[in-house]
């Protein structure tokens, strides 16, 4: 379900309570992406957010997309928990439509140098432009399927096989798949592919990942050297078509 959020200038697809499942920004404006030369503790990040937002002269509003890095992955009811506090931050800056949070969300941890403390990594907001091209943002999604917070919906649960990979990463690209159609984009307007698993994916990238990416394969794909940000989920992705990319 595409949703209009006239106040940020983009549309949503409604995904769970703290986040949307992605967005596009409306005709008029285009999506920027920004991120940080390192993760910034959540709290400070917001207020980083806020400033920069108030200096290009765009409402709190404009935020669309926000990309976090926790210690290690949440237990179940810790992610729940965690999300609650998030999500008031977002209430209190008056961004929720009719009680939906419609800024999309990835939050993944890092195996390698992950923060001590809950951290924003980066952010995308909408801008005036005469840009023709759709930018859009697809939140992040692991092996569990749309709407679901349940450890017994993951995909091939405790299972890290290549087979079993193999099988997460093509119900994962599935998800992708359905959230573009959702934002009415296609694979070829996607600029960044973004993998975040420890799992060896050699053997069926190419069969798996660049053959559906289709014309977007030309970009290449980023892995992240991380976990989802839930025990037991293995492999998560994301996507992006931003023309406009800032690192602060």
């Amino acid at each position: 379900m595409l949703l209009h959020n006239p106040q940020g200038n983009y549309s949503f697809l409604k995904g769970i309570a703290p986040y949307s499942a992605g967005t596009v920004a409306e005709k008029g404006y285009e999506i920027v992406h920004a991120r940080f030369v390192q993760p910034v503790p959540l709290a400070q990040g917001f207020e980083r957010v806020q400033e920069h937002l108030q200096k290009l002269r765009r409402p709190v509003q404009s935020l669309c997309g926000m990309e976090l890095r926790s210690p290690k992955p949440f237990t179940f009811a810790g992610f729940a928990e965690f999300n609650g506090s998030y999500a008031e931050v977002l209430k209190s800056w008056d961004i929720f439509l009719d009680g939906l949070n419609p800024v999309a969300r990835t939050n993944i941890a890092p195996e390698l140098d992950a923060p001590v403390v809950p951290s924003l990594y980066g952010f995308s907001y909408t801008v005036p432009s005469e840009r023709n091209e759709k930018t859009f943002i697809v939140a992040g999604a692991g092996e569990l399927p749309e709407a679901s917070l349940h450890p017994d919906d993951v995909v091939r649960k405790g299972e890290t096989s290549d087979e079993a990979l193999c099988e997460k990463t093509r119900f994962v690209m599935g998800l992708m798949a359905g959230r573009l159609e959702g934002l009415g984009v296609d694979w070829a307007a996607v600029t960044t592919t973004e993998v975040y698993t420890i799992h060896p994916i050699c053997s069926f990238v190419a069969s798996e990942i660049f053959r559906p990416l289709g014309k977007a394969g030309i970009h290449g794909i980023t892995w992240h050297f991380s976990r989802p940000p839930i025990e037991t989920i293995e492999y998560e992705m994301d996507l992006r078509g931003c023309y406009t990319e800032i690192v602060l």
